[in-house]
């Protein structure tokens, strides 16, 4: 998925070797609009949107792979109307935010859990705890996504992934957006979701760490509360880290999330390179055609 100016734009590759694309019109509610210029809360808003966007076109790979692999029903007789398909794409953008709230909370709450459970009684600091827990749920998150990387769906989807990070990269390079420019980068980048994720870990140590506690009810809904806190701070240090990317010695504070997206991303081949350009030209055009 590629996001311009004025649309979001998917593609996905037929067993006919035709590519389809799924087009999403980029709206806004009007009082979101400001909340997105407020450091720290524009944060929270870009990550819940980011959550709906990414569902929408998750679901529609979903969709089409499925049609790919049905019983020969011809797809006009398939075709859901406008309305309804408008439905479903809404009902799949709540899906997508709750899912995202629930592993938040899930990935909150269980590393806390697992740290009372086995080290409450090795450090009189609260810190040492704070940070035995960021190291839990660092242990947690890159072991959960080596796992799902090894079944061949989320292979394929970490492959489109890196293939997206090097047509970005290629782009941003100046060089022509051919398949053989394209895979020479790497499948690495600096403005990634994954970036944040490790994000979120690390200034999670660092916040809690400023708020004591007396129980483990009390840590766990301390970590609950602070949780919106987390999520702006941390969308705000990505933030610049990005600008000092560019730094020598500074650009170092971009690496642990370069480091996830070892996990996240795979060396995609040709064809999925090709994918990606054609999604990534569509969403130039549609922005082209919409400044015109």
């Amino acid at each position: 998925m590629f996001g311009g100016q004025t649309t979001n734009v998917t593609a996905v590759r037929r067993k006919d070797n035709s590519i389809d694309f799924l087009e999403v019109p980029k709206t806004e509610i009007g009082w979101v609009r400001p909340l997105k210029k407020i450091p720290f809360i524009r944060g929270i808003v870009g990550i819940v949107e980011a959550s709906a966007k990414g569902a929408q076109h998750l679901n529609f790979s979903a969709e089409a792979f499925a049609e790919e692999e049905d019983d020969g029903t011809p797809k006009e007789e398939k075709k859901e109307s406008a309305s309804g398909r408008l439905s479903m794409i809404l009902g799949v953008a709540v899906v997508g935010v709750l899912s995202f709230l629930f592993g938040k909370f899930v990935f909150t709450l269980v590393p806390t859990a697992i740290e009372q459970l086995l080290f409450s009684n090795m450090f009189e600091n609260q810190i040492g705890h704070n940070l035995v827990e960021g190291l839990i749920k660092i242990i947690l998150l890159v072991g959960y996504i080596y796992f799902i990387s090894l079944t061949p769906m989320i292979k394929r989807l970490f492959q489109y992934h890196g293939a997206e990070h090097k047509v970005i990269s290629a782009y941003e390079a100046g060089v022509e957006l051919t398949v053989e420019n394209v895979q020479k980068f790497s499948t690495l980048h600096y403005r990634c979701g994954s970036s944040f994720i490790v994000f979120t870990v690390l200034v999670g140590v660092i916040i809690y760490s400023f708020f004591q506690y007396d129980s483990f009810i009390e840590r766990i809904v301390q970590r609950l509360i602070l949780l919106p806190v987390v999520i702006g701070v941390s969308y705000e240090v990505l933030r610049f880290t990005n600008s000092l990317r560019e730094v020598p010695v500074l650009r170092y504070l971009g690496y642990p999330g370069l480091w996830l997206q070892m996990l996240t991303t795979k060396q995609p081949d040709d064809s999925q390179v090709e994918v990606s350009i054609a999604s990534f030209n569509r969403m130039r055009e549609l922005d082209d055609k919409a400044r015109a």
